[in-house]
């Protein structure tokens, strides 16, 4: 076996080196400390054949950990992580919950995350839901952070739409008890509570876990893709969290794929999702992949289109509620109009949503 042995001027500077690559590796990991956290309903995933993997596992991968609802087989899930890690060139894990749904629509929740960056810890379980109130009942899990070695639990959800705001409501009580049970399966953790709630942050439903102090972190915009190129409504997904400083969350955005994708809306619902996803930033994280540039000044000229979005209109006549996003909205006649705030002040009023309404 040889031996190499080093002057002792060589070996300082070899030294010398080795510490500055070290300090550049510590200052390239410092970069991208923190999480880019999402949630997602990605429409009846695994359902059909018409989703386009390739283009869902490239706008998934802008995030680290990815709370999905929705999922329709195991089989979809596996097309979702084998899509993200063609796209990354990493190693993506999931967990995903078994199907659930007193109906017969079930369907699956998931958790999908980036495994260099993120690691699952414990607790995995689907909430035994003692009342029988959840249509679906919520799954949640224990993960670390591993570019900060900062533990968390996330919690998802897909709340019952029904036929009427009531039908949701009891299920948007019920995240009160939820949320202290999650409090006491995970003490001393910081929770997410992710999911499409059917139901928007500023409706009377929340006070009581408001009074918790828990807060979304979507107050305004929309999440849902209407017919129209550009247009969205309703803000159903979010993000609900007690204290966001516990995490380090510095943004949280709505990422409107269709505009980062050039697609249109229709080809947008059909191949991906009828649904954006939100997402968060903690500590100096950067959603990967994506022109942030770009981001901004989409952003800036959604802000300008829902400043200027048209109110929720209904027929009088035939008690149909039309959304400014609905086909036969401009059709209703002049004398039957009745406006509202907002698509649920319709709806307690006796409308109903029309049919054709995407």
């Amino acid at each position: 076996m040889k031996r190499l042995v080093f002057g002792a001027g060589l070996a300082r500077g070899l030294l010398l080196l080795c510490l500055l690559f070290v300090s550049i590796s510590l200052q390239a990991a410092d970069a991208r400390q923190g999480l880019a956290l999402a949630s997602w309903n990605i429409k009846r995933l695994g359902h059909g054949s018409s989703t386009d993997f390739t283009a869902l596992g490239s706008l998934a991968a802008a995030f680290d950990f990815i709370a999905v609802q929705e999922v329709m087989t195991p089989e979809g899930l596996e097309n979702l992580d084998a899509a993200l890690e063609a796209a990354t060139g990493e190693d993506w894990q999931y967990l995903a919950s078994h199907r659930v749904g007193r109906s017969s629509y079930k369907e699956i929740y998931a958790f999908l995350w980036r495994s260099e960056r993120v690691a699952y810890m414990d607790g995995a379980v689907v909430y035994l839901d003692p009342g029988d109130l959840f249509a679906r009942e919520p799954y949640s899990a224990r993960f670390r952070d591993l570019t900060r070695d900062q533990v968390f639990a996330a919690a998802t959800v897909h709340i019952v739409y029904g036929d009427r705001v009531s039908d949701r409501t009891e299920e948007i009580d019920e995240l009160t008890s939820y949320w202290r049970w999650l409090e006491d399966i995970y003490p001393q953790t910081p929770l997410l509570l992710m999911g499409d709630f059917n139901l928007e942050p500023d409706h009377p439903a929340w006070q009581p876990l408001l009074s918790l102090g828990v807060e979304p972190q979507f107050t305004s915009g929309a999440t849902t893709l209407s017919s129209r190129n550009g247009r969205y409504a309703n803000l159903y997904d979010n993000i609900w969290m007690r204290d966001p400083q516990a995490l380090g969350v510095r943004e949280a955005g709505i990422l409107r794929f269709p505009e980062l994708l050039g697609w249109d809306h229709e080809r947008a619902r059909r191949e991906v999702s009828d649904h954006a996803p939100v997402y968060l930033l903690t500590g100096n994280a950067e959603l990967a992949g994506v022109d942030q540039e770009r981001l901004s000044r989409l952003s800036r000229n959604q802000e300008q289109l829902e400043a200027s979005d048209e109110l929720p209109l209904g027929n009088r006549r035939s008690k149909i509620l039309h959304r400014p996003d609905c086909p036969s909205y401009s059709r209703v006649g002049e004398q039957n109009r009745v406006y509202f705030d907002s698509v649920e002040a319709g709806l307690e009023a006796g409308y109903r949503l029309a049919g054709n309404c995407p």
